[in-house]
């Protein structure tokens, strides 16, 4: 370890830490996956997965970063900390509190698309910090690249953000994370990444530490292993920590009470794994086991010291579910997990790694009402429950009003919209509709580039719509805003449901007669009970079609001439498809092998009467 004395401090030369910001599909774990090759973590013969970071089969799927993770690679004596965050709003808990383990940032910008809503999101805390900002104009190669335009953009957005002076010098480098390349000026390609490394070597500070400082370490994150137990993750601001040492936990706002514990195991990042160690010190990220209830935020201190840092104030959700025991006639068919323990118990133990999340129990003893920050964070859970065999039912995504002087208020989001010219009108007819207040617009070839200000409550179930009026070639993001004061009444769902008349398996010459009243969600062959959404309705009203109805077998005509009919092809929902078309008196039945869009109320009868007495 190389150090030099500062006053009264010591500067880390052997270490950077460094996180990798930026808006969602801009390219941060491809270019980490370039930066290992180049430093060497991988060996020649190596047969590396593209998007190595993206361990998650939900992350591969769908091509995002869901959870930060942590690698180091070295160059020239010096380790680097390489924080990978996740780019999609919804996760930008896992962002804010990472930022804290860090002493400046890599702020991926796509040569293409410029600044997006992430980016300002991400990007303005970093520079709340204090961080350094290296800016990564990345994916150099493509052919729409605006290499002279994108960084008088990012100038304009740190000047939007107040940026400091040196804030507003940061340096820019020009990459390719697919090729490998970086240079310091557009006009050169480069032809590796040493241009990168020694810009991040020069520009990012090396870690401060007080040699004769009592240990201090903030817990940034939290994993869980069942062998081990919970994993605190964090950067040693003070001191120095040891094996089997004794520590005091606490934490700043002394919500809790302080308690003794031990350091059972100790780890550093080297590469892509974990690497035991007997020691590490000040400015170094350790992940460690064996204290029992430490949750992020708490500080680990000297057992003589207790010093508790402050923590990150971390966004508050907007977007709350209720997730429910599955009470429909199929319950316990696919899923093993299914009572109201297992539910909690599993919402509990995501509560030790998510802080963006909120669980709170509801007047039955079967439902919990769960808290995130958008529709995606809480369908990542719910995909990732029934990929572990739950059975659960959940309820539309609701906004969470706050009452701010008396006056009801509600989330809004700065929605950007990149769509083809001939959509304009649609697009803009549909969301004044939602209550979408239009910000900004301008062209960009043959597309225009559109921002909003809207309720989020107005993007729920929009996304679908948004697809079908650009034909799919329309790029929707959006980022909290602010809270404003309540918008009015928006349109939820101009379509009703087709709702199955009775249990049974559904037929052709049922499901026949079905689709000349709308949408079929279902093919033939499928089990189906009553109450149960088997397609969507081209009115608002709810249908009820009895698609178990067999053709009555005649001397005329056999049973066997269904074969003769033709179904058009069912409409399939994705988990977010089908959680956007909910309506209020509908719930989403999941399980790890299906997913049932459902009335609330299953009896025909009994819904009838419920809207009677309405």
């Amino acid at each position: 370890m190389t150090s030099k004395r500062e006053g009264f401090l010591l500067i880390r030369n052997d270490l950077r830490n460094i996180a990798i910001i930026a808006h969602v599909d801009h390219g941060k774990t491809t270019l980490v996956d370039g930066m290992l090759k180049f430093a060497g973590e991988f060996s020649d013969h190596q047969v590396i997965a593209d998007r190595v970071m993206d361990n998650d089969d939900i992350e591969r799927e769908r091509g995002i970063t869901i959870l930060a993770k942590n690698l180091s690679v070295h160059y020239n004596d010096v380790k680097i900390n390489i924080i990978d965050t996740p780019g999609h709003a919804d996760f930008g808990g896992e962002v804010e509190r990472v930022l804290k383990m860090v002493n400046g940032v890599l702020l991926l910008v796509d040569a293409a698309e410029g600044p997006m809503p992430q980016t300002r999101f991400v990007l303005q805390r970093a520079l709340e910090l204090g961080h350094r900002i290296i800016v990564v104009v990345n994916k150099i190669d493509r052919p729409d690249a605006r290499l002279d335009e994108i960084a008088d953009e990012v100038l304009e957005l740190l000047l939007d953000l107040d940026a400091s002076e040196e804030q507003l010098e940061s340096p820019v480098i020009f990459c390719s994370g697919r090729e490998g390349t970086a240079s310091l000026s557009y006009i050169d390609k480069g032809k590796d990444l040493q241009p990168l490394f020694d810009l991040l070597i020069d520009y990012v500070p090396a870690p401060e530490y007080d040699e004769k400082g009592d240990l201090q370490l903030l817990v940034s994150s939290i994993d869980y292993n069942e062998y081990v137990g919970r994993i605190a993750i964090g950067r040693i601001e003070r001191g120095e920590i040891h094996q089997n040492q004794d520590i005091v936990v606490g934490d700043y706002h002394k919500s809790k009470p302080h308690y003794h514990s031990k350091v059972a195991n100790l780890y550093q990042i080297e590469g892509l794994n974990r690497a035991p160690v007997k020691k590490a010190i000040a400015g170094d990220i350790v992940c460690i086991s064996g204290i029992e209830n430490i949750t992020i935020g708490d500080t680990i201190c000297d057992v003589n010291n207790l010093e508790p840092l402050p923590f990150a104030k971390i966004s508050e959700p907007t977007v709350e579910m209720t997730f429910s025991v599955n009470d429909s006639p199929f319950a316990g068919q696919d899923g093993k997990l299914i009572t109201s323990r297992h539910i909690r118990e599993r919402l509990q133990r995501e509560l030790l790694k998510d802080v963006s999340l909120r669980v709170t129990d509801t007047d039955s003893a079967d439902s919990f009402n769960v808290a995130g920050r958008g529709e995606m964070h809480l369908s990542i859970l719910i995909e990732n429950m029934r990929r572990e065999g739950y059975e659960l039912a959940v309820s539309p995504p609701r906004v969470l009003f706050k009452e701010i002087d008396g006056v009801k208020h509600e989330p809004i989001e700065e929605l950007h919209i990149d769509i083809p010219e001939w959509a304009v009108g649609s697009v803009m007819q549909k969301l004044g509709t939602r209550k979408g207040e239009l910000i900004q617009m301008n062209p960009q070839g043959s597309r225009m580039i559109i921002k909003f200000h809207i309720p989020s409550r107005g993007i729920f179930g929009y996304r679908s719509e948004f697809l079908t009026d650009t034909k799919g070639e329309g790029i929707m993001n959006s980022v909290f805003y602010s809270y404003e004061p309540f918008k009015g009444d928006i349109p939820r769902r101009q379509v009703g449901s087709l709702i199955a008349f009775e249990s049974g398996e559904s037929v052709t010459y049922g499901l026949y007669n079905a689709q000349e009243r709308g949408s079929l969600l279902i093919g033939a062959g499928v089990p189906v009970y009553e109450g149960m959404i088997v397609g969507i309705s081209p009115k608002a009203e709810d249908l009820v079609v009895n698609i178990c109805k067999r053709k009555h077998i005649t001397n005329m005509r056999a049973a066997g001439s269904d074969d003769a009919l033709r179904l058009i092809p069912p409409v399939k929902f994705s988990l977010e498809e089908a959680l956007e078309f909910l309506a209020d008196d509908e719930l989403l039945e999941v399980t790890p092998n299906n997913l049932r869009l459902r009335k609330r109320i299953l009896s025909n009868q009994m819904r009838a009467k419920s809207r009677g007495k309405r």
